[in-house]
């Protein structure tokens, strides 16, 4: 008669990794989200182990407090508030998934308070700036056809820039819709614009063709200038180099244009929960942020405008 398996032990490094597989899996949590908990949770088994403690079983309150006071009082490359919070989140879904699973009693990171942070209202930019960078990649180049219709898109529809680089040509629907996916894969379908559908128009017939006959085959409706996806990094360069042509004296990067999609939106009276379903918010509290740009912006023009404001 054979012996029974034994059990094999659940430690911190093996239950990080189940987490981590639940949240890729099960979640279905964006790559990089993956690697940002990865990190965190590196971090935290680190501190636990120089405690002597490597059963999940062992962790207390204490502990995890004790990791937090670690973070809060680094000297070297101290935390932002935020990169706090965010490390912190991390160690409590990991111990929400601990309990769930069955593989602790009891969720000892419940108690353990992200520090406040600070409301940090999305950077815009003004119309006529948007214009002016838009305006930066005119010409008849490849080069240009190609970051014309890109800088439309996100302008046109909001899209992070992962989600407009990940376009493939097949996303774009009938010319005046695209199929974007977001966080999680959740898919939405965002209406493009006359002058987003004209400059992708041109780089399709013009453009494209040219760059995928440089590389292997690809659906990718981006293409770098040797012929593969183009990558988010070269996308923030081309951005960037955009802007300095336009000479817009502020720094500017892929999300300013989602940032000026919503305020511009919002400024021009679309609906709180019609831009909410543009952007892929899950909550309509993230969209209303965007509420307060546009109500600052009202704020300093009747201050400027009307003779008893001040």
């Amino acid at each position: 008669m054979s012996e029974a398996p034994v059990p094999i032990a659940v430690t911190v490094a093996v239950a990080i990794d189940r987490y981590l597989r639940h949240v890729s899996i099960e979640r279905g949590l964006s790559e990089n989200t993956v690697q940002a908990y990865r990190r965190d949770l590196a971090k935290y088994e680190e501190s636990l182990a120089t405690r002597g403690i490597t059963d999940p079983a062992l962790i207390t309150p204490a502990d995890v407090s004790a990791f937090a006071l670690e973070l809060r009082s680094r000297s070297e490359h101290p935390l932002t508030a935020s990169s706090l919070a965010r490390m912190l989140s991390s160690v409590r879904g990991f111990h929400r998934f601990l309990r769930d699973e069955g593989i602790v009693e009891v969720d000892v990171a419940a108690e353990a308070k992200p520090p406040k942070l600070a409301l940090r209202l999305p950077k815009a930019i003004s119309i006529e700036q948007m214009a002016a960078v838009l305006a930066a990649t005119d010409g008849d180049e490849l080069r240009a056809m190609r970051d014309k219709a890109l800088l439309e898109l996100l302008y046109a529809t909001g899209a992070r820039i992962s989600e407009a680089v990940a376009l493939n040509v097949d996303d774009v629907i009938d010319g005046d819709v695209v199929r974007l996916f977001g966080k999680g894969s959740k898919q939405r379908i965002v209406p493009v614009g006359s002058f987003a559908r004209a400059a992708i128009e041109t780089y399709l017939v013009r453009a494209r063709p040219v760059l995928s006959a440089r590389g292997k085959s690809t659906p990718a409706l981006f293409l770098g200038l040797r012929g593969p996806r183009l990558s988010r990094q070269n996308a923030w360069l081309l951005i960037r180099a955009a802007a300095e042509r336009a000479q817009l004296g502020v720094e500017i990067s892929p999300h300013t244009f989602r940032h000026s999609f919503a305020t511009h939106l919002l400024a021009g009276g679309a609906d709180v929960r019609v831009v909410q379903e543009l952007l892929g918010h899950s909550s309509v509290a993230t969209t209303q942020i965007y509420t307060l740009v546009t109500a600052d912006t009202l704020r300093d023009m009747y201050t400027t405008a009307h003779p008893r404001a001040r």
